[in-house]
Formats: C-alpha cells, structure tokens, sequence
C-alpha cells in the first residue's frame, strides 16, 4: 500500500472516504424490502416458505420451519469436545462481563415529601438474527452468544433465534449447539429481510418479539431500520473496520494480520494504520502484500484495503488520536508500548483494544465484550450491544400534598407559558381547601 503523510490533500482526501461513509440505502433496496415485509404481514408462513424456497433451501416445508427441540439437542452431542471447550469459555466470560452492567431498579426521597426512582425491567421476547455463513458451512456461532447472552442476564423470557438454512434445509449443528448452550428457546429455519419481518410482525409459527438484534447484509440490516419503532432493535451497522494505532515498538506484521482481520469481510470494510513510525509504516506495508497472498479471501482484503484502507504517517501520537476520534472507528487497536497513556484520549471508538497481544479477534469470540459495534462514525453517539438493549426503564414519581403545594405555582407558571391550561388546572384542582 501508499504509505500517506499527514498533512496532505491526498491523506485528506483519503480520510474524507472513510469518514464519510454512510448508512444509506438505495431506493430500490428500500422498495424491494419494503415489499417483502409487507408480504409477510399479509401473508405469513406463506411468504417465509416461498421467500426459503427462492434463495435458500427450495425443499423447505412450513412444517420444517421450526427446528424440532430433538434436533437441537442432536446437534449438542454431535459436536467435538475441542468445540465445546471454547464454546463454554467463551459463554463464561461474555457472561461474566454483561453481568456486571445489570442494573437493579432504585427509589430515593428526592426531596421532603417527593419519592422519585426508576423500574428496570426486561423485555418480554428478544430475536436473534444469526447470518447463514457462506451456506451454513462457516456457522456464526459468536452471534449466536453476542445476542443470547445479554438478553439472558437482562432476564428476557422468551427468546428465539432465526437463522437461513442450508440448500438441503438443515441448520448448522455447530449453531443449535450454541443455541441449546445458552438457553434459546426456539430455532427457526428463516434469514434475510423476511424473517425480520417475521420477528416483529408474527406468523402462524413465529410470535412477534419485542427486541431484535443481531448481523446481517444489507437487506437484513435495512429490514430492521424499517421495523424500528414496531419492535426495538440493537442499531444500523454498516460494514465492519479497524483503526491502529501503532508507535515505533509495534510488530509490522501484527498490524498488517489486524488490518486484513478485518479487510477480509467485506469489499466495503476499512482498515487504517496510523503511526509515527517511517518503519512500522513500511514494515505493515510489506507485510500487507506478503500475508494478503496467502488468504483464502484475499481478493475482498485487497478490494477493501484498496477503497477504504490506508497507511498514514503522522507527527506525533496526539495527531493520531485526534484523527481516530475523527473516524469513530468499530474497533481501535492501539499497538504502542504504553498503550494506557493514550486511553484517555479516546473519545469516539466502540471497542479500544490495547497492546501487542491483544488483537480484534480476541474481541470477535472470546474476551467477553460485547462484538456488536457501532460502525460507520456511529460510535460518536452510539454503543456496543448490552444487556441494556433488553432492559425498558420506567419512572416513578410519588408526591405528598404538602410536596405539591410546594412545587404548584412553578408548575402552574411553566404549564401557562406553553399554553396547557389544562396541565395547569390539574395542578390547580389540587390545592383547593
């Protein structure tokens, strides 16, 4: 790659392609999956089979829809011992990190006579939206925790998991295990825009739920910006991207592996390295082109790395934190031999992962954080999925009639100035002897 410098107009130009990079969708995207759900609203089950039967598995039956409580559990003993291991640390510690953001529900006496709290209870009913994976043969089990898993400590009661099946209409064993593991309690054989549709509107088979969450491609992802309001759901994403930061001590080689972990998703993903280092620059970019020969999806890495990647040599680590705040990267590695003295800088990134030995994947599957990230420079304003995403907060306001007397006239004279007479009068009504 073109090691860039900073300041210049091509780095700039550069950084402006990345930047702005937004969440907008065709008019034909959105007429397209317009029409889908639609279909499924009028039509149900119906349309989930003759949407299956198109583009996935064209044998599929309504009855086949739902996958059976056996096969789950078939599929749980079908699996190695290798997988189970890694499957069961993995639940470990993702649960161990989204137990510490349960909340419990509060009241305190504000003022003399005035009780105000908050309610945290959880959703009823939750989808999780599991990608296919190439046809079933690369099975997204993370997706499957990063979505069970949370809703599970918020104490969701009711939840279900939709997933495309393969050709032949099977499920990959390696998901139900998942599944059977952290306690879904239906699996349906349904992807793209329709089972999204499915989740937040019902069918003879699929309850509608309150919540949806969880990846998938475009049509997916604008299906839940289309349901949005009917249902809640965990955020837009866009495709994935890594931004390093790396100072003379980082290991060429490692930050070219982090870029084209990422690279390697998608033809739209980015990857930036930003360094002081002339070295660690050249160095990644030797390395980029040696490693990117050997992948399996090189072809998309060096699509993504050639549109929305970069190497940019910048002054000074400021220079680069201020840059990153810029983007609001998904994932934000900083590769630098104190990478705690940088920390506090961060202000825009959806997960920060610091040192040499701390690469995105360990995020991806296994550290316990959560891998559903803002994207796109939604990390300015927006969060990873928490058990939050389960969680309505409701408000709880107690006043004597001592306490109100107090309070009347400030209320009687806001309620007036906004031209609510009747607001007022509510007040007033009160404090008649």
């Amino acid at each position: 790659m073109k090691i860039l410098r900073h300041p210049s107009a091509a780095t700039e130009r550069r950084l402006n392609a990345i930047a702005r990079r937004s969440l907008s969708f065709r008019h034909k995207d959105t007429r397209d999956v317009s029409r889908i759900i639609a279909q499924v609203q009028k039509n149900g089950d119906q349309a989930l089979i003759d949407y299956t039967r198109r583009f996935d598995a064209p044998g599929l039956k309504a009855s086949q829809l739902a996958v059976s409580s056996e096969d789950i559990k078939q599929a749980a003993r079908q699996v190695d011992r290798r997988f189970k291991r890694a499957l069961n640390r993995a639940i470990r510690q993702i649960e161990g990190f989204h137990r510490q953001q349960f909340r419990k529900s509060w009241v305190d006496p504000a003022r003399d006579g005035v009780l105000l709290g908050q309610l945290f209870r959880p959703v009823q009913s939750a989808g999780i939206y599991v990608p296919g994976g190439q046809g079933g043969m690369t099975p997204l089990v993370s997706s499957v925790l990063m979505g069970a898993l949370p809703a599970k400590i918020a104490g969701v009661s009711r939840l279900v998991m939709v997933t495309p099946p393969t050709r032949s209409g099977q499920v990959n064993p390696h998901l139900l295990a998942a599944a059977h593991a952290v306690g879904i309690d239906a699996v349906y054989r349904v992807g793209s825009a329709w089972a999204i549709a499915a989740l937040a509107y019902g069918t003879a088979t699929i309850d509608p739920v309150d919540v949806i969450v969880g990846p998938g491609n475009l049509y997916v992802t604008l299906a839940k910006k289309l349901v949005a309001g009917t249902v809640g759901i965990d955020m837009v994403a866009g495709p994935s991207e890594i931004l390093i930061i790396a100072d003379h001590s980082a290991d060429p080689a490692f930050a070219a592996a982090d870029m084209l972990s990422q690279a390697e998703h998608d033809p739209l993903a980015s990857a930036v390295l930003l360094t002081d280092s002339a070295d660690v620059a050249r160095g990644t970019s030797a390395a980029l082109e040696n490693q990117i020969s050997r992948l399996p999806r090189g072809e998309i890495a060096a699509a993504a790395l050639r549109d929305y990647g970069a190497i940019i040599q910048v002054a000074d680590m400021d220079t680069a934190i201020d840059l990153a705040n810029r983007i609001a990267p998904e994932h934000l590695e900083l590769l630098t031999a104190t990478p705690m003295d940088l920390v506090g800088g961060i202000r825009n990134a959806g997960a920060v992962f610091l040192g040499a030995h701390t690469p995105e994947p360990v995020g991806d599957y296994i550290a316990g954080p959560n891998h559903v990230l803002p994207t796109a420079g939604t990390a300015r304003f927006s969060s990873a999925l928490s058990v939050d995403n389960f969680i309505k907060k409701t408000s709880l306001i107690r006043y004597t009639a001592e306490a109100l007397k107090k309070e009347a006239a400030d209320i009687i004279c806001l309620a007036e100035i906004e031209g609510l007479d009747a607001h007022a009068n509510a007040v007033r009504m009160r404090l008649k002897p």
